[in-house]
C-alpha cells in the first residue's frame, strides 16, 4: 500500500483514516466503520489511491454503503466513480462539481467525465441516525472554500472536519479568507472534540486549534503579492509541515505560474 492507515477504535464506531502520498496531495479519505457497514468520506485525486483505500474498504468485511464528498475540490471527488457506491454531497457542493466539468487524472492521463463523479444524492444539514451511530451534517462556510461539509459523531467524541482542518500541513489559501478560517477554528473548538480528523495531516486533538491560529496568523503576515516569497517565508516558519506542493498549486492560480 502507498497511502497509510490510521485506525481509532471509538467502540461500535471505528475510523479507518487513509492519507494518500505526497504525489496525491496528502488527501484524506476517513472510512467511518460502524457496527453493519462502511461510510467513506471523500474519494481522493489520483485514481490508484481512490482503487486503494476502496479496496482496503471492502476488505473490512462489511458493505460499503456509501460515500460522502465534504465539498468540490478535485483532490476530494476525483476518484468517487471508483467506490462504486451512491455519492452523497450538499447541494452547493453538487453545483459547483457540475460546473468544474470533465477532470483528468494527472499521473496516467485518464479522462475523469464529470457525470461519473457527480453525486446524486443530496444531503441536508441536520441530524442523521445511520446504523445506530448519530451522524449530525454541518454546513460549513468560509475558511479553505465557500461551502464544506463537516460530520460530526457526538456520542463517539468525533469531528470529521475534512478540510476545514489541516493537521502540520500548509493550508490552501486562494481565497485569503483568514477571517472565515479563524472563525471556523474558533467554533469547532469550542465544541471541545477529543478526535479530529482533518482533510491532510494525520488524525490528531484539540491541540490543533492552537496550531492552526498560530498558521493563519502568520499567513495572513507573510502572504503578500510574491508567491515564491510567501513559500519561502512560511516553509521557514513552519519547517516540519507537509503539504508544500499545496502552496505550489494555490500560488499558480493566485499569481500565475513561475518563471
Amino acid at each position: 500500500m502507498k497511502g497509510t492507515i490510521t485506525v481509532i477504535d471509538k467502540g461500535q464506531v471505528r475510523i479507518h483514516s487513509y492519507a494518500s502520498p505526497a504525489d496525491g496531495l496528502e488527501v484524506n479519505t476517513q472510512l467511518i466503520e460502524t457496527p453493519a457497514r462502511i461510510i467513506a468520506v471523500d474519494a481522493q485525486f489520483v485514481l490508484a489511491y481512490a482503487d486503494e483505500v476502496a479496496a482496503y474498504a471492502r476488505g473490512l468485511g462489511k458493505p460499503l454503503d456509501r460515500l460522502i464528498v465534504s465539498h468540490a475540490h478535485p483532490d476530494h471527488y476525483q476518484g468517487a466513480a471508483r467506490f462504486g457506491v451512491p455519492v452523497h454531497a450538499l447541494p452547493e457542493t453538487i453545483a459547483e462539481i457540475v460546473a468544474t466539468g470533465d477532470k483528468t487524472d494527472l499521473p496516467t492521463g485518464t479522462p475523469i467525465p464529470v457525470a461519473e463523479v457527480t453525486p446524486t444524492i443530496e444531503i441536508s444539514p441536520g441530524t442523521e441516525i445511520i446504523d445506530g451511530i448519530t451522524f449530525v451534517f454541518d454546513r460549513v462556510t468560509g475558511g479553505e472554500i465557500h461551502t464544506t461539509l463537516v460530520i460530526e459523531l457526538p456520542d463517539q467524541d468525533v469531528l470529521v472536519a475534512q478540510d476545514a482542518v489541516y493537521n502540520h500541513t500548509h493550508l490552501w489559501l486562494l481565497d485569503k479568507d483568514f477571517d472565515g478560517w479563524q472563525a471556523n477554528v474558533d467554533r469547532f473548538a469550542a465544541k471541545n472534540y477529543d478526535t479530529i480528523l482533518p482533510g491532510h495531516g494525520e488524525p490528531t486533538g484539540p491541540e490543533v486549534w492552537a496550531d492552526l491560529t498560530a498558521y493563519l496568523e502568520a499567513a495572513r503576515e507573510l502572504l503578500g503579492d510574491d508567491g515564491d516569497a510567501y513559500k519561502k517565508a512560511i516553509t521557514e516558519r513552519f519547517p516540519d509541515y507537509q503539504g508544500a506542493t499545496l502552496i505550489d498549486v494555490a500560488n499558480a492560480y493566485m499569481f500565475g505560474p513561475r518563471a
